[in-house]
């Protein structure tokens, strides 16, 4: 494997990393103290990112994506870690699930997603079905021909700017040996849809202007034509376009601590304490060698994981290693951080305790830390038939 990056690559980083510093850092402070992005400060971030060439850029050139790499979006999605989240979101990476379009969904969903004319959400948690998928409520049930949704999603991120949603929903059950086993099916719903409501969800401490939603379903009734995939075909839709997105959450954890980690550098190297820098004594200094070199451990197995993808390789292992080190490592990194920042790391005159609260979801959302070691002790375990 060749650890360095191409000139084309190298570009890559620099453009993306030179937007977030100088259209995203600039209205965190207001996004933070308000918890909400402006319409045209979100509409002037989009349309820059699309002048630039970047929009929906985890899409192939044969539908008007740029047609980066799993390493070359890896590397955009890890600068994009470096900044708000409620921001960043307006850089446009629409669900690549959307690639499973076919017939009139093309033109209706996929293409504008990928222009930037129409914005998507993926719903697929429920209050009673976060890990475990197959326990979902919501339900759609055939009539007359149609699908007739009923139930309701919670944490459903981005919804308040979505135009239309991908949702999984259970239309059966099959029994087997090991107990009653759902069928889950994913639909597209436009937001205007008759019988679906989209309400303001939960206040988080992570990520604030980066707001989740709940969504309802009352006798919600979808035609044959909003079904994404095969019916009672929604996990071979997850699992070819879904299972690669817990890449995001490694890429732009490493990112962040990448920040983080400059913060507390150059305060260790300026601040003063008994007349010298307190980079200076060894408890500060050895936290500092501790966390890069955690950080780069957790970006080479994140750049890893996505190599593997573009080489045809067997990846889930490596991607939930990744996902699990690297939002684990941000963890570790933002609390050594604060630390030494001492006092001031909990003020809000500086970030610090922001990208503490912020690491906090990253061992939560797209499978929790316990879902990925399960993921890779399942498949240690698997070829020894245990």
């Amino acid at each position: 494997m060749n650890f360095g990056l191409s000139d084309e690559q190298e570009m890559i980083v620099s453009n993306v990393r030179s937007f977030v510093e100088n259209e995203i850092y600039p209205h965190e402070a207001e996004v933070e103290r308000t918890g909400e992005v402006p319409a045209e400060i979100a509409q002037e971030i989009k349309r820059k990112v699309i002048d630039l060439g970047f929009y929906a850029s985890n899409f192939p050139e044969s539908v008007g994506g740029p047609g980066l790499s799993h390493l070359e979006f890896a590397l955009v999605e890890r600068e994009l870690g470096r900044g708000a989240m409620a921001l960043t979101h307006f850089f446009g990476r629409p669900q690549n699930i959307l690639m499973a379009c076919e017939g009139e969904q093309v033109d209706r969903y996929l293409m504008p997603a990928v222009r930037g004319e129409r914005m998507d959400a993926l719903a697929m948690t429920e209050p009673d079905a976060g890990s475990d998928v197959r326990g979902m409520k919501c339900t759609a049930t055939r009539d007359g021909g149609d699908w007739v949704i009923n139930g309701s999603k919670h944490f459903i991120s981005g919804a308040e700017h979505a135009d239309f949603f991908i949702v999984f929903v259970a239309t059966g059950v099959d029994d087997t040996p090991r107990g009653p086993k759902k069928r889950i099916t994913c639909f597209l719903v436009d937001r205007d849809t008759r019988g679906f409501e989209v309400a303001r969800g939960y206040n988080s401490v992570s990520h604030r202007g980066y707001k989740n939603c709940n969504l309802y379903f009352d006798d919600c009734r979808l035609p044959d034509a909003q079904v994404l995939g095969e019916v009672d075909g929604g996990f071979a839709v997850m699992n070819e376009w879904l299972y690669a997105t817990r890449i995001t959450v490694a890429t732009m954890s490493v990112g962040r601590a990448r920040r983080v980690f400059d913060h507390a550098l150059h305060y260790a190297a300026e601040r003063q304490q008994f007349g010298q820098p307190i980079a200076k004594f060894q408890g500060v200094g050895f936290q500092i060698a501790d966390m890069i070199t955690e950080i780069d451990a957790a970006d080479l197995l994140t750049l890893s994981s996505a190599w593997r993808l573009d080489q045809g390789l067997p990846a889930n292992r490596e991607i939930a290693s990744a996902k699990l080190y690297a939002s684990e490592m941000l963890a570790r990194v933002t609390d050594a951080a604060l630390q030494i920042h001492g006092g001031m790391g909990l003020m809000d005159e500086l970030p610090i305790e922001r990208f503490w609260r912020d690491a906090r979801v990253e061992r939560i959302w797209d499978g929790t830390s316990e879902i990925q070691r399960h993921i890779i002790s399942r498949e240690l375990f698997r070829p020894l038939g245990a």
